[in-house]
């Protein structure tokens, strides 16, 4: 077996590790610059390249992909940095904020590079990222949140929602956060970002906070995003939130919160396109993703509807929410979303389309097959009773328009009821196909299903479906499932560590 070989079939958090074949390659970039061969030795003779083995996720896009719009970032970067050369001490009590802040102006300041994070505990406030640029977290790396509220300046809400999602005006700073970026890669040898969020659950759950928490990691306004191998633990709130953003791809990713912590999502696109969330695993006190696109007249305003996005090969664990959720926040839209070969344990809900009055916009084109879910309150879950508003301002003549809606193939175990759909009397929620599902269920006094005001049909389904949803009998087709290939999931990842 070669090289490329056994790392391509490394299990990582339980996981085959990416769906593509790895390719490793010398960091070929010292050759290809303008260094002497003199200036070469004595750069590979520095400490900071025989610290560790450098490696970078890169797109590499295919000619249909870059007609899409997906560019293709260099494969190396040709500037890298090592946190320590700008004083950073990894004992988990120094303070780098200054050293993370002054590392990524100076690799800016070079069109871009790779900094590294050794092996230590490196504890900082938040910091930007910038374009061209990979933040690498070497095997036993740990970046520490702070938890100084004074280090998380105050930040405009978001266009899309008007306001802070907790509190009415501004938000904390994120974390991690960057705004009109490109090429951007968060990777390593699974080192660690912990966001140490227990203070900020605290306060939360004491009301003490006047301001909406900051995620975790937020990108707005980018493209060509690439986050791989990477564990994420603890955020104060939402974790992973690309929003109105591009050409995203999580793969090989790790999100870790207390089932108890509040509205830790794990991953959460937000009026995004062309979206490949794939090998990830996710135990969350929320949804283990969530698709969103703006609440209510802001989200409808805004009109970034959140499309072209695949989730395969996610296993989950949300004992308080759903596995896959489309909302609440969906007022500029949600389409095109397929997802597949799903696991998930100890979960209240499969997948759950989210919304209600004043939300207006769309969920449509959803299409989900190979779920398999262990102890499950409901398999499939529609809400239209939402009623968290951002103000009063919200029209309450917008109504959400949820129609082809496509759940085949999935198993579940230890279930409490097979499904509820609610739709609004006024908006009936359409085009709903479910087939090929077994459900094996556990003694309940609640009914297997609950349909109000929904359309559609089913075939091969277990225990019998409520008669909103006809049977097409014996001859029944299965739902439906496109053939053809996202833009976002023609894009492969190619591994190019550098040797010393």
């Amino acid at each position: 077996m070669t090289t490329e070989q056994r790392v391509a079939s490394t299990p990582i958090q339980g996981h085959s590790f990416l769906a593509q074949p790895l390719c490793f390659h010398f960091h070929l970039d010292l050759c290809r610059s303008s260094l002497t061969f003199q200036k070469m030795a004595s750069v590979l003779q520095n400490k900071l390249v025989t610290l560790c083995l450098l490696a970078l996720l890169c797109f590499v896009s295919t000619a249909e992909s870059t007609r899409k719009g997906a560019s293709v970032p260099k494969p190396c970067r040709p500037n890298t940095a090592n946190i320590k050369d700008f004083g950073a001490v990894g004992d988990g009590k120094t303070s780098n904020t200054a050293a993370f802040k002054k590392a990524v102006a100076e690799l800016a300041k070079k069109g871009g590079g790779m900094l590294v994070i050794p092996p230590g505990k490196w504890l900082t406030g938040p910091f930007n990222l910038t374009s061209h640029f990979t933040l690498f977290l070497d095997k036993g790396a740990v970046i520490l949140a702070s938890t100084d509220m004074k280090d998380y300046p105050l930040i405009a809400p978001l266009k899309s929602y008007g306001r802070g999602r907790d509190e009415p005006g501004p938000r904390y700073s994120n974390f991690i956060f960057g705004s009109n970026l490109t090429d951007v890669v968060i990777t390593g040898n699974n080192g660690t970002i912990d966001g140490q969020g227990q203070m900020w659950w605290d306060k939360y759950h004491a009301d003490q906070l006047k301001y909406t928490r900051g995620y975790l990691f937020e990108l707005m306004y980018s493209d060509n995003i690439l986050v791989s191998n990477v564990t994420f633990v603890n955020s104060p709130s939402w974790n992973l939130h690309p929003v109105y953003c591009k050409n995203v791809i999580f793969s090989g990713v790790t999100v870790l919160a207390p089932t108890d912590s509040p509205n830790t999502d794990g991953i959460d696109p937000d009026s995004c396109t062309e979206v490949r969330i794939e090998d990830c695993y996710v135990v969350s006190g929320d949804d283990c993703i969530a698709i969103k696109s703006g609440w209510d007249e802001y989200g409808i305003a805004v009109a970034m509807p959140s499309q072209n996005i695949s989730v395969r090969r996610l296993t989950c664990i949300s004992p308080t929410s759903a596995v896959i959720a489309l909302g609440s926040e969906m007022s500029g839209g949600i389409q095109n979303i397929r997802i597949e070969d799903v696991t998930a344990i100890n979960s209240e809900s499969g997948i759950r389309i989210k919304s209600g009055v004043g939300r207006g916009g769309f969920v449509k084109n959803i299409f989900l097959r190979d779920m398999k879910l262990y102890t499950i309150k409901w398999l499939f879950w529609m809400t239209s009773n939402y009623g968290q508003h951002p103000d009063d301002k919200f029209d309450p003549k917008a109504l959400p328009e949820v129609t082809g809606i496509n759940y085949s193939n999935v198993y579940a175990e230890n279930a409490t009821m097979v499904a509820r759909l609610d739709g609004l009397q006024n908006d009936h929620y359409k085009g709903i196909c479910i087939s090929n599902v077994t459900a094996k269920m556990i003694p309940s006094d609640l009914p297997l299903w609950n349909c109000t005001n929904v359309e559609g049909v089913s075939n091969h389904v277990t225990p019998k479906p409520c008669d909103l949803l006809r049977d097409q009998g014996p001859s029944g087709k299965p739902c439906a499932f496109p053939t053809a290939t996202l833009a976002i999931d023609k894009v492969p990842i190619t591994q190019c560590p550098f040797k010393g």
